[in-house]
């Protein structure tokens, strides 16, 4: 070969080498190493930029790089250790500032390259944000500035916060913003939170008292806002007026301003109450299903990632466990479905819940699989996850990688937001598309520790394993490099993928250290990444810190940039229903994952496109004054038209009103099903003039024998004899017929949620709505329901508990050899059921809203031989109560025989059966597990009576004793706090043969009631002929009274019976066609109607006429000649009556409480009425007529609506009231005494003669002006004791009074012997005459000895400590003359020495007085009839009688 050639050859084979090698060399990333002595408490990335911020903020300093971590240099502008908080601007990537705990402060406008000083005038308050920022571009200087200001008291610093704000970033002083906030927000903080409120709109929660002046006060914490910065400010009302106090919170999430307040009102249990606007003008309250498993409580709520389209809420609803609900509001915020049950979230409320960022619709959770045990039994946590593609709509599980599941059920679960091991996003990243986990497959969760590293390129739908052990990961340039790194033990190397996790590359970085986080620019557009590692000690060098943070350049793989034929349309939802969310289908455009090449990207967000989808069903929503039933929008009434529109008058005149529906806002479809387009309809069918009504008549085929309301709501369900079931979502104006397969034999709404109610058919299947009817699920039960007369369903406060009573063994074709009832329970509203027992009559939950016991314990009356057929039991075979807590898992026999058992508010009541005398004994509980005997007047045990528990809402029970069977009467006896003492408060009180009894009390204002009595018994029980009298009490049953009768008729003629026994009685409980049918409505206090006659006593209904007393039964006017039913509607201002003594065509209404009536005639051919009906609050203005055709029999409905009477609505003023549409009313008004109930109270209520619309109008709240000074009325009869003619409380003959009670178990200073007198419970008088009390007594205690004992209890413990401490000086060897020998310990720690004795001091004073305070008790149990101390009930106040229930704690 030539030289030349040679020469050449050489050459060209030295260029291959080198180009071979400069390319392997050239082909791996590149890495640098920055070492700092602390891990960051902040590492942020400015947006779209290479500058990141490291914030050490143990010794206070900034670190900053230029170059995404390569290189490092602490800001030196800011004195080393003064950076406290690192604070970026949201809307400025070049702003940032750091705070300090000084007055002066940092801000830098260059990403960190430099950095120039503000000052503050207060210190920094540390909250998660004391910055707020304006998110108008031409506004980004706006800034509020948090701040404590303290000021010096007596005893240190009294402090509140304090808020600044400043129009030109600081350039200038802050100015003083308002003073004792909590939290200041300007309203265009949020890019999402769209509005065309004022740019300068300021939110602050703040007190409206001054923290100098008085402490803080929740009530006093209010929303305020302002246009000027606080030169004024207004209270935002939030639609509810003066209630709107009690502010705990503001918040923009999205595009909702959220507001939560705790709900100050009397008994509300301190529950949190939501209000969302989404434009800043209207607010509007959050509406949970009504459930007590759906209430908020402060600390057990979080406001999770939410959606622009809607808010997603995860509420604790178990006051001991970890484990949540998720709810999903509607698009305006107000409503919430419950989307996902058992929710994971830890003590501090963080969720495991994320949603897959940019991709529309798909989130992922984590579920307590076990909820139940980690209830009942506190058990390990079981966590399984889910997925979901629409919303929260649906959720299932994650499908696992193929092949990797090997029994059933599978599926691939992941650690979550509770489990938190790297920065940002815990699944995804702005990587299109791109999720990652560390979790397991199986059938729940595994530790962390025994978990893999998985991810998913389609948004979760498929997963598959890129390694085994869990790992830390990371996208970058789009997601053509993923990186990862080992979590869980130390590591010299990290794992990266450049073809989306196929394959994988292994790079050394040269030191041992455990991983601490990995992370890249925010848009993951980067192919930098920052590692931060903790140097294991073998890797440690000399003077550098053990926290490394490893820049990772993987731009150095020479990969060519992607061109068009390496890039792929990926559409975000891939899910098999429907690739349309919100109307469009979102797609991205990605590398392909073959695609050997960089995206190149950088700092340019994925776009996001959309194909329009053509409009379906599901993208609209009911339109206003429409509601979905049964998955459609039907009218709530009639429809208001344009003035413009139906002016001619003529018959077939249209208009053109709303479909019903609208489209979701923000929904973007086009095209298809267009059910948002206007409908020509009828001018008849529109909503009337002013002052007009409107009717609508059903008729049905078959009578109506249950018709059920959803309490806060318009929906209203009826079952007709013929087994069908209807319902009208709107007050009774349409109806609509439910499942006509199906024979409802029963209709059941549940006790404890407003929007649940069950339709039971007559086989296994029934049917079950959580939102009052919108939508209807069916479900299997265990069982047919039973024929035995049994509850079928039974309640408790957690809503999904249920007990299902049923047949068993009652086919035909068993010849009922076995036939008996069973109960099973449900723990998830009928999916699954567990045998609770068999042979049952009765099986309920022993928890109650106010009976506030184990929530596990069932009560179950069973029989004790449990063999043949229930059918044919008779009393030889023993009916047991048995309690079984932990849901009947761990059972106890409370009673061998019982008649029956029932719940009243907070008692909880037994009726013992004796079988040795065949009589009853009536047993009272407060815990549901140890009980008490009651104490009956002479002549009344209800052993040899029957008996009715009337109701217990005044902290009494009220228990009437039938004393005569035919005709049935009996006295009323009234118990003490506990149930176990009763006393008589009224004889021969009327009642049916059905047990309903003629005694109602007064809703609002308890302690008012009206009973009536059988004032002739000696000649009722021969005759069988019952002459009746109407009596009031306004104590509580203490005393009764006859009803003062008007002077004058509804006509203005006087009546003719002018006799002292003349009177006024009415009609009560006992002949009415609806219990539920009251005198009195809880919307208008005070107002009473009945039907009665003024007389010596009660005429024949037909011969009444109707009656009103606007103050509670003080004084009655008769309103109207003959009997009507009537009913309370729009709070009072509208009362609608109707003829019900034979069939009629119209109604009377009046809007002045009866003193002018007009008529409504609504049909043709006359019905008979039984019922009107109208929500159950009373606050609306639509009614229902339920009646029967006399001819024919069948039924009809006639729909009301008085809406139109009047536009006006009532004008409140809540601050100053009384001076406006409403009054303040105050019982007492009408009487000599200004007090009743031992105070004087003013209640709110719309003035007679004004005719406006209440509706949801605030009204100020119930307002006691103060107690009052006790007089006789406050006080009842002792337990023995009875009324006189004189009206004094005497000794019943052959009795003896109770002892005295002398346990001063509350503290007081004396006791007082008993008298013939007690107080009666729901009175709050204060001193004046006690007539209760006899002669005083000193208690034993501190009071009860002199001077001298109590000094020497305590200089005892001195001297004997002063014994201790010589002897121990004289042993010690510090004595003089003491030898001391070898080995003697003289150790400070041997736990002897002067201050091991010293010490014990205290703790032996306690001992002592133990001591005494045990010789003391002992001393007077034996003078006490041998009474225990009541200590086994929980939350019950102590009543002076509780020592009759011989309690002990269970320990």
């Amino acid at each position: 070969m030539a030289p030349w050639h040679r020469t050449a050859a050489f050459i060209w084979s030295t260029l291959a080498f080198l180009l071979y090698f400069g390319y392997t060399s050239a082909a791996g990333p590149e890495h640098a190493i920055n070492y700092f002595n602390n891990p960051p408490a902040r590492l942020f990335f400015f947006d779209d930029t290479t500058s990141v911020i490291y914030h050490d903020a143990i010794f206070g300093d900034i670190h900053v790089s230029q170059d995404e971590g390569k290189n490092w240099k602490r800001a030196d502008d800011i004195p080393a250790g003064e950076a406290a908080m690192f604070i970026e601007h949201p809307f400025n990537n070049r702003v940032a500032f750091v705070l300090t705990n000084s007055y002066t402060h940092y801000r830098t406008d260059d990403r960190g390259k430099s950095w120039r000083t503000f000052n503050v005038p207060e210190l920094v308050s540390y909250v998660q944000k004391p910055l707020s920022f304006h998110s108008d571009p031409q506004k980004q200087e706006y800034t509020l500035f948090q701040t404590t200001r303290c000021d010096p008291i007596s005893w240190g610093e009294q402090c509140r916060e304090v808020t600044y704000y400043t129009k030109d970033g600081f350039a200038s002083p802050p100015r003083l913003l308002l003073d004792d906030v909590s939290r200041c927000q300007f309203a265009h903080s949020s890019k999402d939170f769209k509005h065309d409120a004022h740019e300068d709109l300021i939110y602050c929660v703040a007190y409206d008292s001054s923290a100098m002046t008085s402490s803080h006060n929740l009530a006093s914490s209010r929303l305020y806002s302002s246009t000027d910065f606080f030169a004024t400010k207004q209270n935002e009302d939030l639609g509810i007026g003066k209630n709107a106090k009690g502010v705990v919170a503001f918040a923009i999430v999205s595009k909702f301003a959220v507001v939560a307040l705790k709900d100050l009102t009397p008994g509300s249990d301190g529950d949190m109450l939501l209000y969302v606007t989404v434009n800043t003008k209207e607010w509007a309250k959050a509406h949970f299903p009504q459930s007590s498993q759906a209430r908020l409580r402060e600390n057990a709520y979080t406001i999770v990632e939410s959606t622009i389209h809607s808010l997603a809420v995860d509420v604790v609803l178990h006051d001991t466990t970890t484990v949540g609900t998720l709810f999903v509001s509607n698009s305006n915020g107000t409503y919430f479905v419950e989307s996902l049950k058992d929710t994971n979230r830890n003590m501090v409320g963080y969720v495991d819940y994320e949603t897959i960022y940019g991709v529309e619709g798909v989130g992922i959770a984590n579920v307590v699989a076990n909820a139940q045990d980690v209830e009942r039994k506190m058990s390990t946590k079981q966590l399984r996850s889910v997925i979901t593609f629409n919303d929260g709509s649906s959720w299932d599980p994650l499908v696992p990688p193929s092949g990797t599941c090997s029994s059933e059920p599978c599926s691939l679960h992941l650690h979550s937001v509770t489990d938190v091991h790297n920065y940002g996003p815990i699944f995804s990243s702005p990587a299109p598309g791109f999720v990652m986990g560390v979790g397991s497959v199986g059938k729940v969760l595994a530790p962390y520790t025994e978990s893999n590293t998985y991810m998913s390129t389609d948004a979760g739908l498929t997963w598959t394993m890129v390694h085994e052990g869990p790992f830390q990961y990371e996208f970058g340039d789009s997601g053509s490099v993923i990186v990862v790194v080992d979590d869980e033990q130390p590591t010299d190397s990290i794992l990266y993928s450049t073809d989306m996790g196929q394959t994988w590359n292994t790079y050394n970085i040269g030191i041992q250290f455990h991983a601490r986080g990995l992370t890249t620019v925010s848009d993951s557009t980067s192919q930098k990444f920052l590692l931060l590692g903790q140097v294991t000690r073998q890797s440690q060098e000399p003077n550098r810190g053990r926290n490394a943070a490893i820049y990772l350049d993987f731009a150095t793989l020479d990969r060519p940039k992607c061109g068009p034929t390496d890039k792929e349309q990926w559409y975000a939802i891939a899910n098999s229903k429907t690739a349309c969310i919100m109307g469009a289908k979102q797609w991205y455009t990605r590398r392909k994952a073959n695609a050997n090449c960089y995206m190149g990207e950088k700092f340019h967000d994925p776009e996001v496109h959309d194909d329009k989808c053509l409009c379906e069903e599901h993208d609209f929503e009911c339109d206003y004054n429409y509601v979905r039933s049964d998955g459609k929008c039907v009218p709530s009434g009639p429809e208001r038209i344009p003035s413009t529109q139906c002016t001619l008058g003529t018959p077939d005149e249209k208009y053109m009103g709303s479909s019903g529906y609208r489209k979701i806002p923000g929904n973007k479809c086009e095209g298809g099903s267009r059910l948002d387009e206007p409908m020509s309809k009828d001018c008849s069918g529109a909503a009337p003039a002013e002052g007009a009504v409107v009717h609508q008549v059903h008729p049905f085929s078959s009578n109506v024998v249950q018709s059920e309301y959803f309490r806060g709501s318009k929906t209203v369900l009826i079952r007709l004899a013929d087994l069908t079931v209807w319902q009208s979502s709107n007050e009774g104006y349409t109806w609509e017929q439910k499942f006509p397969e199906e024979r409802f034999v029963a209709i059941y709404m549940h006790t404890h949620s407003n929007e649940r109610a069950y339709l039971i058919t007559d086989s296994q299947k029934f049917y079950h709505t959580t939102d009052t009817g919108r939508h209807w699920v069916s479900s299997e039960a265990p069982s047919p329901p039973n024929t035995f007369g049994a509850q079928v369903l039974r309640f408790q406060p957690r809503t999904e508990y249920l007990i299902w009573i049923g047949n068993v063994g009652c086919q035909p074709e068993s010849k009922y050899e076995s036939c008996h009832a069973q109960a099973q329970y449900t723990w998830d509203n009928g999916q699954n059921w567990r045998l609770v027992e068999d042979y049952v009559v009765n099986c309920d939950w022993a928890r109650d809203e106010e009976l506030r016991i184990d929530p596990s314990q069932i009560l179950c009356e069973s029989y004790a031989n449990k063999q043949g057929s229930q059918v044919f039991f008779g009393k030889e075979n023993a009916l047991q109560l048995v309690s079984g807590t932990d849901y009947y898992t761990k059972k106890k026999k409370l009673f061998d025989h019982v008649a029956g058992f029932t719940k009243f508010s907070e008692f909880l009541i037994v009726a013992e059966y004796l079988p040795n005398r065949g009589t009853l004994d009536l047993q009272v509980s407060l815990d549901g597990r140890t009980f008490a005997l009651g104490n009956y007047p002479p002549g009344m045990h209800p052993d040899s009576h029957a008996y009715t528990i009337l109701e217990s809402s005044t902290k009494s029970i009220f228990l009437h004793v039938t004393m005569n069977e035919s005709p049935p009467w009996g006295n009323i006896l009234k118990s003490n706090s506990n149930g176990t003492y009763f006393g008589l408060s009224l004889e021969n009180v009327n009642r049916d043969h059905n047990g309903f009894v003629d005694f109602e009390k007064f809703a609002g204002l308890d302690g008012i009631a009206m009973a009536n009595i059988v004032v002739n018994p000696a000649e009722a029980a021969l005759t069988g002929h019952k002459t009746v009298q109407t009596k009031i009490t306004h104590n509580d049953g203490g005393t009764w009274q006859s009803l003062t009768p008007p002077s004058v008729d509804s006509l203005g003629m006087k009546y003719p019976c002018t006799s002292v026994e003349c009177a006024l009685h009415v009609h009560g409980f006992t002949e009415r066609f609806d219990a539920r049918a009251t005198y009195s409505s809880p919307s208008v206090v005070g107002v009473v109607m009945a039907v009665g006659n003024v007389g010596d006593s009660l005429a024949t209904y037909t011969e009444s006429d109707t009656f009103l007393s606007r103050n509670g039964g003080f004084t009655w006017e008769e309103v109207h000649k003959d009997a009507h039913l009537w009913e309370f509607g729009d709070s009072g201002s509208v009362i609608v009556i109707v003829n019900d003594e034979e069939p009629t065509d119209h109604v009377l209404f009046t809007t002045d409480e009866g003193l002018t009536w007009r008529e409504f005639k609504f049909t043709t051919e006359k019905i008979r009425v039984k019922d009107i009906m109208t929500v159950p609050e009373d606050t609306s203005r639509k009614f229902i007529l339920l009646g029967d055709y006399p001819a024919t029999r069948d039924s009809v409905i006639v729909h009301l609506d008085f809406s139109s009477l009047t536009h006006k609505k009532c004008i409140v003023d809540v601050d100053n009231p009384g001076h406006d549409d409403f009054e303040l009313w105050s019982p007492s008004e009408e009487r000599d005494s200004l007090c009743l109930f031992g105070r004087q109270t003013l209640y709110h209520r719309r003035k007679r003669d004004v005719n406006c619309v209440v509706g949801d109008t605030p009204k100020a709240l119930d307002n006691i002006v103060q107690n009052c000074t006790c007089t006789r009325e406050d006080f009842e009869c002792e337990f023995n004791y009875v009324r006189n003619g004189d009206n004094e409380c005497v000794l019943v003959p052959g009795r003896n009074p109770r002892p005295s009670d002398d346990s001063c178990r509350n503290g007081e200073d004396y006791w007082y012997e008993r008298t013939a007198y007690q107080k009666v419970l729901v009175s709050t008088c204060e001193g004046g005459d006690r007539i209760d009390r006899g002669t005083r007594h000193l208690c034993p205690g501190i009071n009860g000895h002199s001077a001298m004992f109590w000094m020497m209890v305590i200089l005892f413990p001195f001297a004997i400590t002063a014994l201790v401490t010589w002897w121990w000086y004289s042993k010690s060897g510090m004595a003089r003359g003491t030898i001391r020998l070898p080995g003697g310990d003289y150790s400070h720690g041997s736990g002897s020495g002067v201050m091991a004795t010293l010490a014990s001091v205290p703790w032996f004073l306690l001992g002592l007085s133990g001591i005494a305070f045990e010789y003391i008790a002992s001393s007077l149990e034996s003078v006490s009839m041998g009474y225990r101390t009541r200590r086994g009930y929980r939350d019950v106040p102590v009543d002076e009688d509780a020592q009759v229930l011989r309690f002990e704690d269970e320990e």
